[in-house]
């Protein structure tokens, strides 16, 4: 045994002279201390096994064996695992494979990298598969791909949601193009489960990269990552020896992903199993559709306000008054239980446009706003409410969803209109506009829209295709704003005051018009702070739509928009 491992040594200085003292090293139960690989910390390997494996001094996660994780997210006790002795083949007979599987299925108990059953979370019961990465790397094999595909067909017979950790290195080289078709395999798998309306959560832990981000592990109604996962298509190493460059600090990481639009949240690891069993709760069919209906007067006369007739002018600008309430406002006053879900899946997630998924007195309905911001600083991070291409393609992700789940679509508009910019029109928007258009015509689910604000041309009709249409009194809706409506007709933005009057696009003229079916009033100074008599009448209204609504049928409800907007 060397000294060095029992005492340690240290030099003193007296004077001129150095001396050296040895003292004993504290002992340490062998294997009770670990090195954390991420900050190189002593951390004690109990306390991280007790706190999700999560490092005490960095925060960094560390993966987690598969049965662990599962313990992790499910009732004690309730997990069936399925096809535990189900194993793949050697179909490229490579030298040596075989014996490294009976070496790893040893050493890991495991007889393959995923783990596939049903379980309890909070009383819900789903199917679960879980990738273990000890086990090659959790690389997808013929059995991995089987044992997916299996646990999705059972989930789709028995009617069950499907949630899927992913953690893996890719496609498994060893298997050669017989690993590549379990990428179309499971992905077949779970476009039946989807077409039988059932919901699979995808959660994406470190790392998640190669032919299984390209199948299952992007797949999912909800996206959900750990948080600096890594997350791509070609590892971070193949890129750089390909393009010759270093990558960006955060590249390919959960954070990135979320930024550029393809992930719905990040949640913490101790956090998971309570996100999740709240989602499962919101998919729930036939479940809280009873609603608790109240009293409430459908115009506003109790504030003492003088009955004044306001300009078309004055109402743009109390439409555009920086203290009043946003789109977050009112999800926050009409819904509870509001998951909040990111990214347009293609680019980035736009914050111009708030949604998800919430509850209206029991019933889960999908909610989107355009959101403008309470000061400055969130009204810059928002876009001022311009929704660009990807807000656009976010809001109508949302919809498909909402359709899928049968749920009803609430929609708030306030927007002064769909951003103007180089990069807007780079990535089409146009296009985006007008798909939210042709797609929201022919949603199966009932859709209303509030305009809660400014309600600015095509930006605005984007999402207010709807079988009704509502406005808050003093909103407005309108082709262009009175500024660039004077500037194209009369040559001339400073006339907008008058082009205000000409153009009709007042709550009051709106209804005459058939445009809008309703007008809800609201106080001579309308802030957060006086909204409940706002909200109590949007919640009457929004009761009774549903009821009216959720009886017709899907082609009742095609038909009924189709002539709202024919005979227009």
């Amino acid at each position: 045994m060397k000294l060095d491992n029992v005492f340690k040594k240290t030099r003193i200085a007296v004077g001129r002279k150095n001396y050296i003292t040895f003292t004993r090293r504290p002992e340490v139960p062998e294997g009770l201390l670990r090195k954390c690989n991420k900050c190189g910390g002593a951390i004690i390997a109990e306390d991280v096994k007790k706190d999700h494996y999560i490092c005490p001094k960095c925060g960094g996660y560390f993966r987690v064996h598969a049965r662990r994780r599962i313990e992790m997210v499910t009732d004690e006790g309730s997990f069936e695992e399925w096809d535990s002795d189900l194993q793949g083949g050697n179909p490229l007979e490579y030298k040596g494979y075989e014996e490294k599987l009976e070496k790893l299925q040893e050493k890991t108990g495991l007889s393959e990298a995923v783990i596939t059953g049903k379980a309890k979370i909070d009383g819900r019961e789903t199917a679960i598969g879980v990738c273990d990465g000890r086990f090659l790397m959790a690389s997808m094999g013929e059995a991995v791909g089987e044992k997916i595909a299996r646990a999705v067909e059972r989930a789709t017979e028995e009617r069950l949601p499907v949630i899927l950790f992913a953690c893996s290195g890719g496609a498994r080289m060893q298997e050669g193009i017989v690993s590549l078709m379990q990428m179309a395999k499971t992905s077949a798998a779970l476009k039946h489960h989807s077409d039988a309306g059932l919901l699979y959560i995808s959660i994406l832990t470190d790392p998640t990269t190669g032919g299984v981000t390209a199948s299952f592990a992007m797949l999912g109604d909800v996206i959900l990552a750990e948080p600096k996962a890594l997350i791509g298509f070609a590892g971070p190493r193949v890129i750089e020896q390909t393009i010759g460059q270093k990558l960006p600090e955060g590249f390919q990481r959960a954070e990135f992903l979320l930024e550029h639009g393809f992930l719905d949240a990040i949640v913490e690891r101790p956090q998971m199993k309570a996100v999740l069993s709240k989602i499962l709760a919101l998919h729930e069919n036939g479940k809280g559709t009873d609603f608790n209906r109240k009293e409430c007067a459908q115009d506003l006369v109790a504030d003492g306000r003088k009955e004044e007739k306001l300009t078309a002018w004055q109402r743009v600008e109390l439409s555009r008054r920086k203290d009043r309430p946003v789109g977050s406002d009112y999800i926050d006053a009409l819904f509870t239980d509001f998951v909040e879900f990111h990214g347009d899946r293609y680019f980035a997630d736009d914050k111009a446009i708030i949604g998800g998924v919430a509850r209206f007195h029991g019933m889960p309905v999908t909610v989107i706003a355009q959101a403008k911001g309470r000061n400055t600083k969130e009204n810059i991070e928002r876009n001022f409410g311009m929704p660009k291409p990807e807000g656009y393609r976010k809001a109508l992700r949302l919809m498909k969803q909402a359709e899928k789940f049968a749920r009803p679509v609430i929609c708030l508009v306030d927007t002064p209109g769909a951003f103007c910019g180089l990069e807007a029109e780079e990535r089409g928007q146009g296009e985006a506009i007008a798909k939210n258009i042709y797609e929201m015509s022919g949603l199966k689910v009932p859709v209303v829209s509030i305009i809660i604000g400014e309600g600015g041309s095509g930006g605005a009709l984007a999402m207010a295709t709807a079988d009704e249409v509502w406005m808050l009194e003093n909103s407005i809706y309108s082709i262009l704003s009175p500024e660039g409506f004077a500037s194209i007709l009369w040559k001339d933005s400073s006339k907008a005051k008058e082009a205000a009057e000409v153009m009709k696009l007042t709550a009051e003229n709106l209804k005459s018009q058939g445009i809008v079916e309703r007008v809800f009033a609201e106080p001579q100074t309308y802030t957060v702070q006086n909204m409940d008599s706002v909200i109590m009448q949007i919640n009457e209204a929004i009761e009774e739509f549903l009821m009216k609504y959720g009886s017709m049928s899907e082609q009742e409800l095609i038909r009924h928009r189709y002539e709202r907007f024919r005979n227009m």
